[in-house]
């Protein structure tokens, strides 16, 4: 195939990294599928993008926020008109097979048209006041130039989460993609500009965390970081932010469970572990990386999933007969495999799978046998760690209390699943469960805009992206008193 060489987006213009050096984009499932090559840029480029979001900014705040709305909806458009072709392109440079991929494509899809619609909102408050003629209200002003540093494995919905809301608050954008997935962001740019979003409101720049994301969290005129990733990279991130009294909004790692009960519907439970845990190969934020089961269903249940997981389809996520692509690159392959090792040595029973996948065509990729674990305890590292794998640890009680005692004990909060059919018990654990997304009979996965995603503990620092939420990462209340009394009047004084 062809190696098109693609280019940042900075200062209104398609252009080339300062240094002139790239890196090359390759495809997870085939390491011979080169995608392009994109620009290996550095703070240089960031110094150039900062400037440009500067500068478009007055200009983009006085755009009336329907329009600005408008601008999101023809967007949502396009992305419709061509969402085979994106998801084509997505599974071929991050692995995720084509259903999981046109899913990503419909999610920033969602998220243009709901945010388009917060152009005619962008709701304040209006309260009554405690003094006579005097009115108060509230508005939103925007922050200023906005650092977006999104992962791989949500190309286009992720930016799409913190793209548009940014945009639709008056904000100026610099988009930071991650280096396994820039074609994707190289589309969903090219898309808001062809949907007549002004050329230098939004930037597009390339290259690794330490070379671009660095400089960007650090650029003095950068008002606001909206980071997905990590929680060790978030950590370091909040850090610097919080010493320069810079917004920043976090959303990080999860270790999430899914808790069967002995009185579940077993076939509905089954469909969501084996989703939950192996769907996009265990690399998403909600994955099911821990499985709670009361010991009454465990040994059936466990020996029913093992079969399924045996028989999971794994390849290019291109054939429709795929059910499981690859890891994004071997930097992974190799952690996963080192998680593999680590449950061996702490005791815990490998019941399949452990073990990089080189059969046929998987031994040009980067493929991971789905691998499952039991006779797990909950202090184990591989109950505790996030793999971002096909790996399932599965952890036995006795109860419901002991599940939501084992399912709360982590250090992440993201999201947590029960299945029950007893309404009593789903409700109990809706209030016990410390995470910020609870599902009942349901897996882990599976957000929708119009609801708040993030998490608490390491998972997040008190935001949550998506929603109406957003809209309080991405402006600053302003409160607004009128007084048409005609005479000095004293709040808690007069």
């Amino acid at each position: 195939m062809a190696n098109p060489k693609f280019l940042n987006f900075i200062d209104g213009a398609w252009c080339s990294s300062k240094s002139g050096k790239t890196f090359s984009n390759i495809n997870p499932a085939n390491k011979d599928d080169i995608i392009g090559t994109f620009p290996a840029s550095d703070a240089q480029d960031v110094q150039k993008a900062v400037e440009s979001a500067a500068s478009s900014l007055e200009e983009w705040q006085k755009t009336p926020p329907p329009k600005r709305g408008e601008i999101l909806f023809r967007v949502g458009e396009i992305l419709q008109n061509r969402k085979e072709e994106l998801a084509q392109l997505m599974t071929r440079e991050m692995g995720k097979i084509l259903r999981e991929a046109r899913g990503d494509i419909q999610e920033a899809i969602d998220m243009a048209f709901y945010t388009a619609g917060e152009g005619r909102r962008l709701l304040g408050q209006t309260v009554p006041s405690e003094l006579p003629n005097k009115f108060c209200m509230t508005l939103r002003d925007p922050v200023g130039i906005c650092g977006l540093i999104t992962p791989w494995n949500f190309p286009m919905a992720i930016p799409s989460w913190k793209v548009f809301p940014a945009l639709i608050c008056a904000n100026t954008a610099i988009l930071k993609p991650a280096s396994d997935t820039p074609a994707s962001a190289t589309k969903f740019v090219e898309i808001l500009l062809e949907a007549g979003l002004p050329p230098k409101t939004l930037q597009l720049v390339h290259g690794t965390g330490p070379e671009v994301g660095t400089p960007l969290v650090k650029h003095p005129q950068i008002e606001l970081i909206s980071f997905t990733g990590s929680s060790q990279t978030g950590q370091e991130i909040a850090a610097y932010c919080s010493q320069h009294h810079k917004k920043v909004s976090l959303e990080m790692g999860g270790k999430n469970a899914q808790i069967v009960l002995e009185d579940a519907n077993l076939d509905l439970a089954l469909e969501g572990i084996v989703w939950g845990a192996f769907g996009t190969t265990g690399q998403r934020c909600t994955a099911s990386s821990r499985l709670i089961l009361q010991k009454k269903i465990a040994s059936e249940l466990t020996h029913r999933l093992l079969n399924r997981a045996k028989n999971l389809k794994l390849g290019s996520g291109l054939l429709s007969s795929t059910e499981m692509g690859p890891l994004i690159n071997q930097k992974q392959l190799e952690k996963v495999s080192e998680y593999v090792q680590i449950g061996q040595k702490e005791g815990a029973q490998l019941l399949t799978g452990g073990h990089p996948y080189r059969e046929g065509e998987c031994s040009k990729g980067f493929f991971f046998s789905p691998t499952i674990f039991t006779n797990v305890h909950s202090q184990m590292r591989i109950a505790q760690e996030e793999i971002f794998g096909p790996v399932l640890a599965i952890i036995e009680v006795e109860d419901i209390e002991e599940a939501i005692h084992v399912a709360n004990d982590t250090s992440y909060g993201l999201s947590l699943s029960i299945y029950t059919q007893d309404i009593n018990q789903a409700f109990h654990a809706i209030r016990a469960f410390k995470s910020g997304i609870v599902y009942v009979n349901a897996p882990t996965i599976g957000a929708e805009v119009q609801l708040p995603f993030g998490g608490i503990k390491h998972t997040g620092n008190g935001h949550r992206e998506a929603a109406q939420t957003a809209l309080d990462i991405f402006s600053e209340w302003k409160t607004v008193f009128i007084d048409h009394s005609g005479r000095l009047q004293k709040a808690q004084i007069d």
